[in-house]
């Protein structure tokens, strides 16, 4: 099906839970996920099981990962170049997991270096890595398929929020600053160009049933804007091919 074939409205019936507290948008993200594929895996396990960052949270690609480890195919589009250099948008996998490696040994921050070490063991477990400019399209493409999308973006920018300070992140415009959040992209009004989004976040400002549609340019804005947080990527789960 084209793009200009593919239905007005599209909308797959996902579910998602509200996250357990204030760090855990990420496994429940996946929970939603694995669930749509009609695989159980509780919510507490995956919280336990998927790596957690010192500050709290994780990354995009440690959700990719604990989908690989699990039997599925993974697919990230990054726009993250706090990690990938533009010239790299065209290497081989084995070509890619070298520059992480190199990367990994110049550079000091243990952030950095996690996602670097992360990228390598999802490239050597045959995850796909794509640089494809983010577009309304590539967005449709995944959900046409009934694919939904995990999200890595600033929740800053995605719900107009005051930036965020200290341990406790209270709204401080002065001081704060930009937080990420995972949410699943999981349908589209082609006509009103809105994105349909499942939020894990309970006091979201945008709806309390933690399902709402919103303008695509706002969403495409926030998604590139989750680089701040290392993140900015579109993570694509599918189920392996069948036997």
């Amino acid at each position: 099906m084209s793009v200009h074939d593919s239905p007005p409205r599209h909308l797959l019936s996902l579910e998602i839970l509200p996250q357990p507290d204030d760090t855990t948008c990420g496994p429940t993200c996946l929970h939603a996920i694995y669930r749509y594929f009609d695989r159980e895996v509780p919510l507490p396990e995956l919280i336990r099981t998927v790596p957690r960052l010192e500050t709290g949270g994780t990354l995009g690609v440690l959700l990719a990962l604990d989908a690989l480890r699990r039997g599925y195919r993974a697919t990230v589009h990054t726009y993250n170049l706090q990690v990938f250099d533009p010239t790299w948008f065209e290497l081989s996998a084995p070509e890619l997991i070298a520059k992480l490696e190199a990367q990994r040994k110049v550079r000091r921050s243990p952030k950095l270096q996690l996602a670097c070490s992360a990228y390598i063991e999802f490239l050597k477990l045959g995850g796909r890595l794509q640089f494809d400019p983010i577009s309304g399209a590539l967005i449709r493409r995944y959900l046409n398929r009934d694919l939904p999308i995990l999200s890595g973006l600033s929740s800053t920018y995605l719900y107009q929020a005051m930036r965020e300070y200290g341990p406790d992140d209270e709204d401080d415009d002065l001081r704060g600053n930009p937080s990420g959040h995972f949410v699943v992209l999981c349908g589209y009004d082609r006509k009103a160009r809105h994105v349909e989004i499942a939020d894990p976040l309970q006091s979201n400002p945008h709806s309390p049933t933690r399902r709402y549609a919103i303008d695509i340019n706002r969403v495409m804005s926030s998604i590139l804007l989750g680089v701040l947080t290392y993140d900015a990527n579109l993570i694509v789960i599918e189920p392996p091919p069948a036997a």
